[in-house]
């Protein structure tokens, strides 16, 4: 069976991942505009790679829950695609063989002159040199705020395609992520939401499964596997 999963930050969170909340405007009390845009980057890049040398920090201590095991095991019973929002690492430390990352990884770093991408240290500098062209240029790899995700083209053909797309631990608010459930329900997949409470899309979904990702994703994929 087909079957399309994006995940987002409820996933993540239940590792110890702190989310990111639009209500206050903040992203681990700092101001969304000085850390996940490109304009923030260019105002102060010393805060921007403070800001996501702690988040790898964090991520780096966190480890997969039963939710990521879970969707590594419905990958080795069925053909799965598995999109993620989420920038760190927990589905492939889960078992997951490939994860398409539409916003980038913190595993990844970026030359903001050339585009050449290389590995992330742990610790990033703003006057590290790009390996590519030598400019200190360097930035985190991730899809900020006004930029477009990656990977899109890929990810529209596999949701067109699946005979069944869920969505995990998403709040509805980011787009384009938003509007797959859309999508697939036009094309003719089962709709499904696994979330602590019904998104800002609800309404696109035919089934909804409530409670911790940790609880109703790992049913979820018994039902699917047997």
């Amino acid at each position: 069976m087909r079957i399309a999963v994006l995940t987002g930050a409820g996933i993540s969170a239940e590792s110890g991942i702190r989310t990111f909340r639009a209500t206050d405007g903040l992203w681990e009390e700092h101001r969304i505009e000085d850390v996940a845009t490109p304009e923030g980057f260019r105002r102060d890049p010393v805060l921007v790679h403070r800001f996501y040398n702690m988040r790898r920090a964090d991520t780096a201590r966190a480890q997969p829950n039963a939710a990521h095991r879970a969707l590594a095991r419905l990958a080795r019973h069925h053909e799965l695609t598995l999109i993620t929002q989420n920038v760190d690492d927990l589905h492939e430390r889960g078992g997951s063989p490939e994860v398409i990352h539409m916003h980038g990884s913190l595993l990844g770093a970026l030359c903001a002159h050339c585009g050449h991408r290389w590995p992330a240290a742990l610790v990033m500098r703003a006057l590290d040199p790009c390996p590519g062209c030598g400019q200190p240029r360097t930035r985190p790899d991730i899809v900020w705020f006004g930029e477009i995700p990656y990977h899109m083209d890929r990810i529209w053909a596999a949701v067109e395609q699946a005979e069944i797309f869920a969505a995990v631990g998403t709040s509805g608010q980011v787009w384009p992520a938003a509007g797959l459930a859309q999508h697939a329900r036009r094309a003719g997949a089962l709709t499904v939401e696994l979330n602590l409470a019904a998104s800002a899309v609800a309404g696109d979904f035919a089934e909804h499964r409530t409670g911790p990702a940790t609880e109703v994703v790992p049913a979820w994929v018994d039902a699917l596997c047997g």
